[in-house]
């Protein structure tokens, strides 16, 4: 094989109460194509096209390269020179997985080839220790909705069922918030009240999932870990929250580490919250897209 191109889902994380451990994959696309270079001249070709292709690295520092060279030193081969084409669908820094992609797209096409030395596991270990976190890379490999338990070199890996009638909106705002920022704001300590909370409402998001049952949806995604804190830097989102749930949305929670917002909803209350929770911040002066999606059934796809 000298090409390949594949396709990786976004994703949308912690999910409430599931902090670092539940994510699902959205129909939301990255893609990524890899051509072998036979020549010596040029080991290296990176283009990006896309809304955001200007900020994407086209060089050595480019996460789906690194991540392909990663895979080859897992192989302790050398990689191939190889010309990547790069079709960007995910937003960039808004807590919808975009770094999941890149790393699953690399390692994948590098995979596919060197004639699939590793099998899927191998890859999501692999996908693991470089995002740091299983929560996106996960479904963003396997598609539809994912529970991670373990540590490096023993997870079990636990699919949620996702009820088609659970509507996932998602409110991406034009502004950004980092990963390392959204964590600098988390406490050291959780107090055992708390850590109880967590636990009893991820294990009702669980349930409330699978069956759409309102009430328990409705209870499922509160949190006292992660969002209380982080909620502070998102413009807006107090009022995002009363307007989504006003139009009939179950719930709001921060997709990822945000600024991303998601609304879930019931099927004939989905156009009416994205209506609500792009109105809030358009009456801020912010720039918004807000569309309502579907589960990724697939995971990634090589084509």
């Amino acid at each position: 094989m000298s090409s390949v191109m594949v396709s990786v889902p976004a994703t949308t994380a912690n999910l409430g109460p599931g902090f670092d451990c539940i994510g699902a994959a959205l129909t939301e696309y990255n893609h990524f194509e890899f051509t072998l270079l036979d020549t010596d001249t040029l080991d290296l070709s990176i283009t990006v096209t896309g809304k955001e292709a200007s900020r994407v690295s086209c060089d050595r520092t480019n996460l789906v390269y690194q991540s392909f060279v990663q895979f080859y030193q897992h192989l302790k081969k050398t990689p191939p020179n190889v010309a990547i084409d790069i079709q960007l669908g995910v937003p960039l820094a808004r807590g919808l997985g975009s770094s999941a992609t890149a790393i699953i797209g690399g390692l994948v096409a590098g995979n596919q080839l060197a004639g699939e030395p590793l099998c899927l596991s191998e890859i999501m270990e692999l996908a693991i220790a470089i995002e740091g976190h299983p929560d996106n890379v996960v479904p963003a490999l396997l598609g539809n909705c994912q529970l991670s338990v373990g540590e490096t070199g023993n997870w079990q890996i636990c699919p949620i069922a996702w009820h088609p009638d659970l509507i996932p909106v998602v409110a991406i705002p034009n502004f950004e918030l980092s990963t390392q920022q959204a964590r600098s704001v988390l406490p050291n300590h959780l107090s055992r009240q708390d850590a109880i909370f967590n636990i009893a409402h991820l294990g009702l998001l669980i349930k409330a999932l699978e069956t759409a049952n309102s009430d328990w949806l409705i209870m499922a995604l509160d949190d006292k870990l992660h969002q209380p804190y982080r909620q502070q830097l998102i413009t807006g989102y107090d009022d995002l929250k009363t307007a989504a749930l006003s139009a009939g949305a179950y719930g709001m929670v921060i997709s990822g580490a945000g600024p991303t917002l998601l609304g879930l909803t019931p099927p004939n209350q989905a156009e009416k919250v994205v209506s609500a929770m792009a109105n809030v911040w358009m009456n801020q002066g912010i720039e918004a897209e807000v569309r309502s999606l579907s589960i990724d059934s697939h995971g990634t796809k090589v084509l």
